[in-house]
Parts: structure tokens; C-alpha cells; sequence
């Protein structure tokens, strides 16, 4: 049953809270749950997940995220907050933003086939976080890349509210990252930019890197991202002849992640 004529009701939300947050429950289905209400379309699978941090600052105390499909798209949200209200605060907020976007496009989906497995460094910034000297890998992840333009990585860049996406970008065949970077606020690093004018044309205010990506160990990566202070480090691994992505968590911990193949 809808709430009025062209309205959906409002999203079955599965909630999980890793500490105590009196009364968030109650809260996120008000205005998460409630999201629903705002669309013509059903969200469905939305899940929110309230994490307490045992360590770092107390505005970064409790991380909160939102899972959820809306036509045809996934979407998530991840944010820090002092507190269990003001973090679902922020995510009922992002995530509507989330939603309009789809809204508009309403096309089907065409960039990579599956959500890339990385957290967002974005929350509480390089060099910022409780474990921020620690040099622990602690997750590795690959995955397979479908060939999608720089517009069609950003909308999922955007959709997944990421700061960096690892993707292949079609006109080169080359991996690619694209971040949050440079005069236009959007970049792009080709692991070969000397194939920056094979690149597929694109309609967003995107820069593209000419700097080499460099060839690395995975040890001397990690020295060079906390000697330099970086959310995140793409390079070629030397070992395995491969672009990789090397960045921190909302934990502390690091992590990799590479193309399958």
C-alpha cells in the first residue's frame, strides 16, 4: 500500500548496530525507512549498518553506512560522525542526493558489472585516521573490470560515493583511475598516459594525469603513501606486472585492490 497516489511507502530497512546507540533504530527508520516516501520508485535490499570506533577522534566516532537498490542501480553511502544521529543524518541527506541522481539518468547500467570492493578515504582524510602510522595490509581484493567510459566511472564513482575508482577505460584498454583531483575537481591516471589521446570522448570537466605511474614494490608502496601523506597510491606492482590500487580504511588498516585476470 502506498502512502498517496504516486508515492512509494516507505523502504524495508535492515539495520545493524555494532555498539549502543539508544533510540537509533527508531531514528534510522524515520529517516532512512522514510526515504521511500519521497520517490515514485520502490527502494529495495536497504540496509544500514552503525559502526562505534574504539579508537580515533570523537567526531569520527561512529561510521555509519547505506546499502540499497533503486531502479536498476546499487547505491551506497559511508560517513563519519560524532554521534549515531548526526551519522544518519548525513546519510539520509547523501543518500537522497544518491536517489535525484538516478532519477534523472534512468539508464541502464553499463560501467563495471560489480561494486568495487574499497571504502572512500574521504571521511577522515589522509593521514587522519587512529592507525594512520600503521603499515598493515589487511584486505587484498580483485575484480573483474568491464570496459566503461570516464563519464560512466564517474556516475558510479559518484553512485557508490567513492573518491577514487578503479576502472578500464574503454578507448585505451587501459586501467584507469579517476579521483577527486586537479583545476576541475575530476581526474583521471592511465597507467600508460601515453594513451591519453586514445582515451573514448567524455562530456564531464575531467583532467587527465600525463604523469608515469610508477613501478613498485608492494613495500615500497606503502612507505611511499604514508611518506607522502596519500588517501590512496596507483601503481604497477612489480611483482606481479599489474595496476593496483593501494589505500587506507576507515580502521587505519590498508588495503589492495587489483583486476582480476
Amino acid at each position: 500500500m502506498t502512502d498517496g497516489v504516486g508515492v512509494s511507502p516507505a523502504a524495508d530497512l535492515d539495520i545493524t548496530m555494532r555498539g549502543s546507540f539508544p533510540g537509533a533504530v527508531e531514528y534510522a527508520n524515520i529517516k532512512i525507512g522514510g526515504l521511500g516516501r519521497s520517490t515514485r520508485h520502490p527502494i529495495t535490499n536497504a540496509r544500514l549498518r552503525l559502526t562505534q570506533r574504539d579508537r580515533g577522534p570523537a567526531e569520527t566516532a561512529v561510521v555509519g553506512q547505506v546499502n540499497l537498490d533503486f531502479l536498476g542501480r546499487h547505491i551506497r553511502v559511508q560517513v563519519a560522525a560524532a554521534t549515531a544521529r548526526e551519522a544518519i543524518d548525513k546519510l539520509e541527506e547523501r543518500t537522497r542526493r544518491r536517489l535525484e541522481q538516478v532519477r534523472e539518468r534512468r539508464e541502464p547500467r553499463r560501467g563495471p558489472a560489480g561494486a568495487p570492493p574499497w571504502r572512500q578515504a574521504r571521511a577522515l582524510g589522509p593521514g587522519s585516521g587512529p592507525n594512520a602510522g600503521r603499515s598493515r595490509i589487511s584486505r587484498r581484493k580483485s575484480y573483474a573490470m568491464a570496459p566503461c567510459t570516464v563519464d560512466e566511472a564517474l556516475a558510479e564513482m559518484d553512485l557508490l560515493d567513492y573518491d577514487f575508482h578503479l576502472f578500464n577505460e574503454i578507448g585505451s584498454g587501459t586501467a584507469a583511475v579517476a579521483y577527486r583531483s586537479g583545476p576541475t575537481g575530476l581526474r583521471v591516471a592511465l597507467v600508460a598516459p601515453d594513451l591519453s589521446s586514445a582515451v573514448a570522448p567524455f562530456e564531464r570537466p575531467v583532467t587527465i594525469s600525463p604523469h608515469p605511474v610508477p613501478c613498485l614494490r608492494e613495500d615500497a608502496a606503502v612507505r611511499r603513501m604514508a611518506l607522502m601523506d596519500l588517501p590512496f597510491l596507483f601503481y604497477i606492482d612489480a611483482a606481479l606486472g599489474r595496476a593496483s590500487v593501494l589505500y587506507r580504511r576507515l580502521d587505519g588498516d590498508l588495503a589492495v585492490i587489483t583486476p582480476a585476470g
